[in-house]
């Protein structure tokens, strides 16, 4: 089965990919090395990703918590005068 779907494509459907065979066909130690090659590298990035985007969310929230505690301070600090 080649892979068709309007999906992501995840490291697994790589590796599962089944192709016709024909008489003059590629090779499909070739073909297979090549699609478990792609399936490594999307793995990667798909670690790359997550922990990308866990980083971006420990900073947004990092900057929620500033900037309240800025808008709190400075509340403060007009109430105080």
């Amino acid at each position: 089965m080649i892979y068709l779907s309007r999906e992501r494509p995840l490291p697994q459907h790589s590796r599962a990919a089944t192709f016709e065979t024909r008489w003059r066909g590629l090779d499909p130690d070739q073909v297979y090395a090549y699609l478990n090659r792609l399936a490594d590298e999307l793995e990667r990035l798909h670690r790359e990703l997550t922990t990308a985007n866990t980083e971006a969310e420990r900073i947004r929230q990092a900057l929620r918590q500033w900037h309240s505690r800025q808008a709190a301070h400075h509340h403060y600090g007009r109430g105080s005068r």
